[in-house]
């Protein structure tokens, strides 16, 4: 039986870096703000630590972590880049891209953070306070969403103390994340694919590319065939009440997520109404999506039925989170 931990907020300052960085070195687990997510961190290079983070999340052993790392360089000591990863690296990083590699030779990640597979998933996240932990810290951050597997993910250090209180040593407290959404995932092996969309759309992904990228969708992965990176399952990001999507009407007891003008039958006995953009911008949509979602679960009513959200730009990944979060389960 786990011995529940004294989880401590600290602020996102020096002192709060600092502290953050023994925990880490001692083995311990720590959430900390990033641009997309609040991440839960452990050192990648440490597999009793990994094993921890699992068993706090809740999470399949087999679906694998990202690494984050606080530059290029660093990411270089971890993977094998080819010219596509270069440029993509180049010109998004520090970011809200995820990269699966082929792993270098020596990579001093453990096993259990990349479901032993052969590949690695890494980024460089853009944001002060996860920089300086990682500048401070010197290693890799096994560093997955911090909440329990499966669940909304978290976007304020009040989320992940929901989540995982009694289930992690620190959380630092950097306030609201500015993007919402994970990370977009592009793998560059034998083809270079988009496996997850995410805070960064795919189209820009595209220009920099000059051509597509293809699609692999892993939705059906198992323990017999893992994910290639994280959120890939096919229910995944889910609250506990049952979301009803592309919803042109509101049943009685039914919660309403909307998205701009709110003309929806019945929408005047909604239990609760909350919109992710009055005014249809699916950049703040994407930001109030998981504390929304939150809210409207805590709201304890028979189903939350979603409005329809647009599938261009950032609405293909803001539609896919709503898809795995209404997936059977």
């Amino acid at each position: 039986m786990t011995v529940p931990l004294m989880t401590r907020m600290l602020a996102a300052d020096a002192a709060g870096v600092a502290e953050a960085v023994r925990c880490l070195a001692a083995g311990g687990l720590v959430a900390f703000p990033t641009e997309t997510v609040y991440g839960l961190g452990a050192d990648a290079t440490n597999g009793q630590a990994v094993a921890r983070l699992y068993e706090a999340k809740g999470r399949p052993t087999f679906n694998p972590l990202i690494s984050h790392v606080v530059d290029l360089a660093a990411a270089q000591a971890l993977a094998r880049f080819d010219a596509d990863a270069l440029l993509l690296a180049q010109r998004f990083w520090p970011g809200p891209l995820t990269l699966v590699l082929p792993k270098a030779r020596g990579c001093p990640v453990a096993d259990l953070a990349t479901a032993g597979l052969d590949t690695i998933a890494v980024r460089v996240p853009d944001h002060a306070t996860a920089r300086d932990i990682l500048a401070a810290f010197g290693k890799p951050l096994a560093a997955p969403s911090a909440n329990r597997s499966g669940h909304v993910s978290p976007t304020t250090a009040a989320h992940v103390l929901a989540d995982l209180g009694g289930r992690v040593d620190v959380i630092v407290d950097g306030g609201a994340t500015a993007v919402g959404l994970e990370s977009t995932i592009v793998a560059c092996l034998d083809e270079t694919a988009l496996l997850r969309p995410g805070g960064l759309p795919r189209e820009s992904v595209e220009r920099t590319l000059g051509r597509p990228l293809a699609r692999r969708d892993a939705g059906t992965c198992s323990a017999a065939d893992p994910p290639l990176a994280p959120g890939m399952l096919t229910s995944h990001y889910a609250p506990r009440t049952l979301l009803r999507l592309e919803a042109c009407r509101v049943e009685p007891g039914e919660a309403l997520l909307a998205f701009g003008p709110t003309r929806v039958k019945g929408a005047e006995r909604a239990a609760r109404i909350l919109n992710l953009s009055q005014r249809g911008d699916l950049i703040e949509a994407a930001a109030n999506l998981f504390a929304h979602l939150r809210a409207l679960d805590a709201a304890a009513t028979t189903a939350i039925a979603v409005m329809p959200v647009p599938h261009d730009g950032l609405g293909e990944a803001i539609n896919d989170r709503l898809r795995r979060a209404a997936a059977p389960r």
